[in-house]
């Protein structure tokens, strides 16, 4: 017979595992006794666990939501699913960003070290995101780690009709979705990939020395990517990039940035990058946001804020023609 404490352990996994027990079945299962069985749940009841007694002819119990969170159990793919649940909310700019943080790092403390080096292959850049498309677990481990051993990878792409070879360099995830941005070695050219489309092919290929991202950064590269613009400059035919500091939770500006970049600056304070076709457009996009506005740059921007004003200033003022009856009456 297990030890108390092994016990324990084996009887919360039961009840995590399916809505109900019959106690004769949770005792079979456990090599005991049903009076055992009471025991122990009257044990994980002390402990925290609320396990409701479910009464019949067969009589069980089931576990039930509390009023706190107690100690969980997960399988080794549990725990990797929410590693990377909580990695990509980490970097999602949802406004959890640090508690996910914090709940990350408490659960890789406890992981075995086979599943550690699972999770910190995930490295993810959100761009645009508060919510991402669940792809195949094995995919995300694949491309991860290849981008972080620099291995070139191999993969069959759905609208290829041949094998795609990949200097792989970040992984991505944009408007609730996730994207390889990497180097096409038979394109000779930077290429964007959805990871819903990628199976990848074992072995990798060669290790390689990362090329430098032709722009300032991941996300702008693959926001001027996504608007069809020259990635070097991140604006590309856009004549008009602005930036101000909003008083408003990045979170709750993310969704409508229509392509802009959102980074937070403080709990109720972001930075919103945009880019137009005139700073007169840009000013008007940026009035949309109900929240005190702070120019960064360039003055041009500013100026286009002060015609703005001007013009907004005339909107109801009386006019040579206000005496003039009006018709259709």
């Amino acid at each position: 017979m297990p030890k108390t404490s092994e016990r324990l352990l084996m009887l919360l996994s039961l009840l995590q595992a399916r809505p109900e027990w019959p106690g004769a079945l949770l005792a079979e299962r456990l090599a005991v006794s049903p009076r055992t069985v009471r025991r122990d749940v009257d044990r994980l009841r002390a402990l925290g666990y609320p396990i409701a007694a479910v009464k019949g002819p067969a009589g069980g119990y089931r576990l039930d939501a509390g009023t706190r969170l107690p100690p969980l159990l997960f399988d080794d793919e549990q725990a990797v699913a929410l590693a990377i649940a909580l990695r990509t909310a980490a970097a999602s700019g949802a406004g959890i960003g640090e508690a996910a943080a914090r709940a990350l790092h408490t659960v890789r403390q406890v992981m075995p070290q086979r599943l550690r080096h699972r999770i910190d292959a995930v490295e993810a850049v959100a761009v645009e995101s508060t919510a991402v498309q669940l792809v195949d677990t094995a995919t995300l481990l694949a491309v991860s780690n290849a981008v972080r051993a620099h291995e070139v990878l191999r993969f069959d792409y759905r609208s290829a009709p041949v094998p795609r070879r990949v200097e792989p360099h970040h992984l991505v995830t944009r408007r609730g979705r996730w994207y390889l941005v990497g180097w096409d070695l038979d394109r000779a050219d930077w290429r964007i990939f959805r990871a819903d489309r990628i199976t990848p092919r074992t072995p990798t290929g060669p290790r390689f020395t990362p090329r430098e991202l032709p722009a300032d950064s991941v996300a702008a590269f693959v926001t001027a990517r996504f608007r069809g613009a020259d990635s070097t400059t991140g604006s590309g035919d856009w004549p008009c990039q602005g930036q101000v500091i909003l008083d408003l939770p990045a979170a709750e500006v993310a969704p409508f940035a229509y392509g802009g970049l959102v980074e937070v600056v403080g709990p109720r304070r972001c930075r919103l990058t945009l880019i137009s076709w005139s700073w007169v457009g840009l000013a008007s996009a940026v009035g949309l946001f109900d929240a005190d506005i702070e120019v960064v740059g360039p003055p041009e921007l500013a100026a286009a804020f002060a015609t703005l004003a001007r013009r907004y200033a005339t909107v109801g003022q009386p006019t040579d023609t206000d005496h003039l009856p009006t018709t259709g009456q």
